[in-house]
């Protein structure tokens, strides 16, 4: 039911010299589905990562910050699906460890050189052996050009996998990037979204990867909202292998070196509005538009209440102008003196509200040709400044409630 997304053919995913993926199916929870990835990554690479601020965070999240915040080289990543090791107290903790010292021993490297990333149900354990028993089974599978079993091998939830891929010229070498994410609710990421995984072979410097994933996470993974949960399990990465030639980028002031921020950039977008699009039960894609605010964060605050509010998400999965919802939420939003006398209110090219009310010249004919449309902008005026941002979000269907309910069974 994925709203205008399609499946990357594998030809269409380019390899990035230095990334190396194996997937094998260890049985983690269902039979016959692969569920074990494991990237690896070439001597020199470097890697920037951001998780969850959910405060009941995974035992792998809290490993992954202790690996990375020990500035230890990272060799490899390995994924499960099917169980998130959230909720698992200290046993988790000890099992995602395992986890980490099996690649490793595998790897010939130390277990601080793993990041180990779980999915799937919370407060269950980890079948930590049938994780181990996978691993040799995913690197004998490795290669160079696994981005498309890799983005089915991480999903929960998704109807689609999400992959894409980008080439550009920097410096005149040719620079790959390759990205896969999964996700479908529980989303309100308050970083990056459940599982982000990014690769470039671009030489970037290590300096830079912990304020360029934080940067790229804010133009994308943070401004997407399904349901309004945030994960326990968040985790968005990004890895630059260094072996694509050009002169090691150590700053973003040149021309190429802006160039490749924005591909990177643009690929992340990418990432994030798949898991929109692809959210549980959606049948429409919401770009939320909040324009004159006195700042960007007030803008988003707006945005996402409106994003967030289940009679606005009904509403539009309904096809219904109930626009008065949206006004609602812009004014329970919590700008304390905000002045709706001089809030104007579109849905696409229909001016629906203006100066605190109705626009004469709305007909709410107009409001429900724009609500049949299965991609829709709603954009509010605050008449308060010249900040701006905006987030994407979809409905709230009916299915969303059968997929979440029926979820473990």
């Amino acid at each position: 039911m994925a709203v205008h997304l399609t499946i990357a053919k594998p030809e269409d995913l380019h390899a990035v010299q230095g990334v190396n993926i194996g997937i094998t199916e260890a049985g983690i929870r269902k039979a016959n589905r692969k569920d074990l990835t494991v990237f690896t990554l070439d001597e020199g690479s470097v890697v920037g990562a951001v998780f969850t601020q959910n405060r009941f965070c995974a035992a792998p999240v809290q490993l992954c910050k202790q690996h990375l915040a020990g500035g230890h080289p990272i060799k490899a990543l390995v994924i499960n699906t099917g169980v998130a090791n959230a909720g698992t107290g200290d046993q988790g903790l000890q099992d995602a460890f395992a986890v980490c010292r099996a690649a490793a021993s595998a790897l010939g490297v130390k277990p601080e050189h793993i990041l180990p990333f779980s999915t799937g149900v919370i407060m269950e354990p980890l079948p930590v052996q049938r994780i181990v028993d996978g691993l040799p089974k995913a690197l004998a599978a490795s290669a160079s050009d696994n981005w498309s079993l890799a983005s089915q091998a991480i999903m929960t939830t998704d109807t689609l996998p999400k992959a894409i891929s980008r080439q550009v010229n920097i410096d005149g070498h040719t620079v790959t990037i390759t990205g896969i994410s999964k996700g479908a609710g529980m989303i309100r990421p308050n970083m990056a979204t459940m599982l982000g995984f990014i690769a470039t072979d671009a030489a970037i410097d290590q300096s830079l990867m912990n304020a360029l994933v934080h940067e790229l996470a804010e133009a994308s993974f943070n401004r997407i909202t399904i349901d309004g949960d945030t994960s326990t399990n968040d985790s968005f990465v990004v890895m630059a292998s260094c072996k694509a030639g050009n002169p090691t980028v150590t700053n973003w002031h040149s021309d190429s070196a802006r160039l490749l921020k924005q591909q990177l950039t643009e690929v992340a977008r990418w990432l994030a509005q798949a898991i929109v699009r692809d959210g549980e039960g959606a049948t429409k894609f919401i770009t939320v538009s909040v324009e004159g605010g006195r700042d960007a964060a007030e803008c988003r605050q707006v945005a996402y209440a409106i994003a967030h509010s289940p009679l606005v998400k009904t509403a539009f999965f309904a096809s219904d102008p109930n626009l008065g919802r949206i006004l609602a939420a812009v004014g329970y939003a919590g700008i304390a003196d905000l002045d709706q006398a001089l809030i104007d209110l579109y849905l696409d090219d229909v001016h629906v509200a203006t100066r605190g009310g109705r626009h004469p010249g709305y007909k709410e004919e107009d409001g429900k040709r724009v609500m049949k449309q299965d991609e829709i902008t709603v954009r509010v005026l605050m008449g308060r400044g010249q900040a701006a941002d905006q987030v994407w979000t979809c409905d709230l269907s009916h299915e969303y409630v059968t997929i979440n309910a029926d979820y473990r069974s």
